[in-house]
């Protein structure tokens, strides 16, 4: 290793050290005064000099090098007209597909199905309902639908005698399109697939609903307009 290769890895070593030190200190800072601050999972330097990320799960705060100051809010890049926070929400939300447990989804299909998304979705949920009636209208895709039962007693009741119907899908969409009541279920019934819902949310953090997730892994939380499905749908499938 000749002279410039040393100090090339000296000065490489130096800014991780230091990095590190930085790390340490905002930690050490936040911990020491706001001792309910929630578990710090990871810092990292921002492209912006003297400001770091931290990341307590799914949440992105921002803090100076000594952990002096929180700062919440969204960071944007002027010269590329680009919200870097929200694009780092969305990295963090994602979720592969294809880990999705669908067998415990009702499958509605429309046009050829081609496309595919997901959406956990609790019956007393007016967003759900609005978004519904948007949704029916998307073509060739192929809907999953988890019930999603947060909002109560009703739900966890309405979720169970839709999930037990004959035709859970007709079921579900009547209810939600038409406000005809599903029929309760009668005699026995599985709904081990409602609390394992329950469990795949809460452990991925769907903390409301509807939350819709595309072929690509990206996570859409509430409602959205039929033109902006559309746009979703189209941009997972030529990532996919």
């Amino acid at each position: 290793m000749n002279r410039l290769q040393r100090l090339a890895c000296c000065l490489v070593l130096s800014g991780a050290t230091v990095a590190f030190a930085q790390e340490a200190q905002i930690r050490k800072n936040l911990a020491e005064r706001l001792p309910n601050f929630p578990k710090i999972d990871e810092v990292n330097k921002t492209p912006i000099p003297g400001l770091y990320e931290v990341r307590m799960g799914s949440e992105v705060l921002y803090s100076d090098e000594q952990g002096n100051y929180l700062i919440q809010g969204q960071v944007i890049d002027t010269r590329n007209r680009t919200n870097v926070t929200e694009e780092r929400l969305a990295k963090l939300s994602a979720i592969d597909f294809a880990s999705l447990p669908l067998k415990d989804a009702m499958v509605i299909k429309q046009g050829n199905g081609a496309r595919k998304m997901a959406v956990f979705v609790d019956p007393n949920c007016g967003y759900c309902k609005r978004f519904e009636r948007d949704l029916v209208m998307a073509k060739d895709v192929t809907v999953y639908a988890f019930l999603y039962p947060i909002l109560g007693p009703d739900s966890t009741t309405k979720s169970r005698d839709i999930w037990c119907a004959k035709d859970s899908a007709k079921v579900w969409r009547d209810w939600m399109m038409q406000g005809v009541t599903p029929p309760k279920a009668m005699g026995k019934c599985d709904v081990a697939a409602l609390e394992r819902n329950v469990e795949f949310g809460q452990k991925h953090r769907v903390q409301g609903t509807p939350a819709v997730f595309f072929e690509d892994g990206t996570r859409v939380p509430g409602a959205m307009s039929l033109d902006q499905l559309e746009k979703n749908l189209a941009l997972a499938s030529k990532k996919g």
